[in-house]
């Protein structure tokens, strides 16, 4: 799927894999094209078990999902554009990252195009964000964030805070979202910020 008129944007690689928390990959999108439209254009992998898993927790349709993406890509499709280091990025998000998938990036296995990409942005030096999704974590689980840290990845959890008193589910999923836009320096206004305990 190729949109026009995209050439001077800043292009961003959002991989969705088949971990429990397929809403927080959707919301991230909905996000990037609510507060930046105009200035990044987003790349979308989605693995066969993100489809599973987004028809089992969400109703949201796989068809709004890829239309939330400037380009969306096959998961086989190692042939990509994004799956080279002379297409320039800002980075990458996995979001939500199955421990198979994290295994595989930890390690530099790259036998898909979500990996691949991966592996790209970190030999590249680019940001690599990986939302990690499983609870409770035994000490493989460990090893391999510890691995993809010392890889260049950032790893940040689904973890969220309470001092804004979150009232919904959305209100939890958008603190994360808005998270993960900080690290690729999006503006946005989706999550109160700490300031100091002033009510």
């Amino acid at each position: 799927m190729n949109k026009p008129g995209h050439a001077s944007k800043q292009r961003l690689i959002v991989g969705i894999t088949g971990a429990s928390g397929a809403v927080y990959g959707v919301r991230l999108l909905e996000k990037l094209r609510e507060f930046c439209a105009d200035a990044i254009q987003t790349h979308l992998v989605i693995t066969p078990s993100a489809e599973k898993t987004l028809s089992l927790e969400t109703d949201y349709a796989i068809n709004y999902v890829r239309e939330l993406a400037d380009f969306v890509h096959g998961y086989a499709d190692i042939a990509a554009p994004i799956s080279s280091g002379s297409f320039v990025t800002m980075g990458m998000v996995v979001v939500p990252c199955s421990m198979r998938t994290l295994s595989d990036i930890a390690n530099s296995r790259s036998d898909n195009l979500l990996v691949r990409s991966a592996d790209v942005t970190l030999k590249e030096g680019r940001k690599l964000v990986i939302v990690p999704r499983e609870t409770p974590l035994h000490r493989g689980h460990i090893r391999l964030m510890l691995t993809a840290a010392e890889n260049g990845s950032v790893i940040l959890p689904p973890m969220p805070a309470f001092y804004h008193k979150p009232k919904t589910v959305d209100d939890i999923v958008d603190q994360t979202v808005g998270k993960i836009l900080d690290q690729f320096g999006v503006e946005h206004d989706i999550y109160k910020r700490w300031g100091g305990g002033k009510r």
